[in-house]
């Protein structure tokens, strides 16, 4: 999400109004998940996806009229059998799309600018949208970005104009706002668009969340195909070495920091770590192998893998419990070998089962 973010928030603060398409149901085996978005630029080129192939040429060409009108428009897709045989299109199913235009206006680079930092600063907010087409607003959309404090950036008064309450079970609206929003389960829990249905007027509900941080400790051949993955699927990527051979935007210009330490010693300290936080251990050698993952027992890291066979890990653990005083419930902690067990060899292979590995335990921990 924070990559197309990024994209309007650059757009916006270029005066470049565009198309913004958001997938927000889905049913069957139709592609991506609702929260999906793609900007559509105005000389019909495109950024982000929402599925590829035949859905996203049919919101491309929905995107021409929507820029002529200057509004918003539900798009209802049914893909069929058939269309899921067309190239590049290997699903079926239904879809629904917000396809609106995006102005460069007064609000607008406000509410994504917050919207990005955010993300960024990993604060808890929802995006709140209105759908066109009902409660009297045509086919027009409307916003609000809202703080867990109650804050909002953008049409504050999106409450009382939808209809809400403060008697209302779901009464966003002031102070009350981000209390709400924490204690709706579907909205709390979830990591994608929810869709609410308020009266006559649907609202988009989108959760900001932060995804985690992928930690990387070394910039080997490994680090280098990991850290682009790690991004695509979400992840805030740090890079870590002492070669600044290794450790540099050349060589790493996919990760969000890369960072040239002194020395492995010590190496977390200063680093935000937390329950959202992944450290891959994947270092030139055992030893500094060792030195990291000593520091990163200590931390509450939700996540901590070495790379290595199964001889050079129980070798690491024999000492670690001999000299260094941790136990068999500290060690169980760590995944080691790093990764699925899919037999991977080469470092692409590798640096696959790790990712897969991330997401897997992301999502457990959900």
């Amino acid at each position: 999400m924070k990559g197309i973010i990024r994209h309007v928030v650059q757009l916006l603060s270029r005066g470049e109004g565009f198309v913004l398409a958001t997938v927000f149901s889905r049913a069957g085996s139709a592609p991506r998940t609702a929260g999906a978005k793609m900007v559509i630029h105005a000389d019909g080129t495109i950024a982000g996806t929402i599925g590829g192939g035949l859905l996203e040429a049919r919101v491309q060409q929905a995107a021409a009229e929507i820029f002529r009108r200057q509004q918003a428009q539900v798009c209802e897709f049914h893909l069929t059998s058939q269309d899921a045989s067309q190239p590049e299109m290997i699903c079926g199913g239904e879809v629904e799309v917000l396809v609106e235009f995006v102005a460069a206006d007064e609000t607008n680079p406000q509410i994504y600018a917050a919207l990005l930092a955010a993300l960024e600063s990993r604060q808890r907010a929802w995006l709140l949208t209105t759908l066109p087409g009902s409660a009297g607003n045509g086919g027009a959309t409307r916003r609000c970005l809202v703080w867990e404090d109650g804050s909002t950036v953008g049409a504050a008064d999106i409450a009382g104009a939808v209809g809400f309450g403060t008697g209302s079970p779901i009464g966003l609206f002031g102070d009350e706002a981000g209390r709400v929003c924490k204690e709706t389960p579907d909205i709390a829990s979830s990591r994608h668009l929810v869709v609410m249905t308020v009266g006559e007027q649907r609202l988009l509900v989108e959760s900001v969340y932060h995804v985690g941080t992928v930690y990387i400790f070394g910039a080997g051949h490994i680090s280098q195909k990991l850290a682009p993955l790690t991004g695509m699927v979400g992840f805030q990527t740090v890079v870590l070495d002492d070669r600044p051979e290794f450790a540099n935007r050349e060589r790493f210009d996919t990760a969000d920091r890369v960072i040239i330490i002194d020395s492995f010693e010590g190496v977390l300290d200063g680093l935000p770590i937390d329950h959202d936080s992944y450290l891959v251990i994947v270092t030139r050698g055992h030893v500094h192998d060792k030195t990291v993952l000593a520091q990163a027992l200590r931390t509450e890291a939700g996540y901590i893998g070495m790379i290595g066979s199964h001889q050079k890990r129980d070798a690491t653990y024999s000492v670690m419990v001999k000299e260094e005083g941790f136990t068999a419930d500290d060690l169980a902690r760590v995944q080691s070998p790093i990764g699925l067990a899919i037999g991977a060899e080469s470092p692409e292979e590798i640096a696959v089962c790790i990712v897969a590995e991330l997401i897997r335990v992301r999502a457990e921990m959900r």
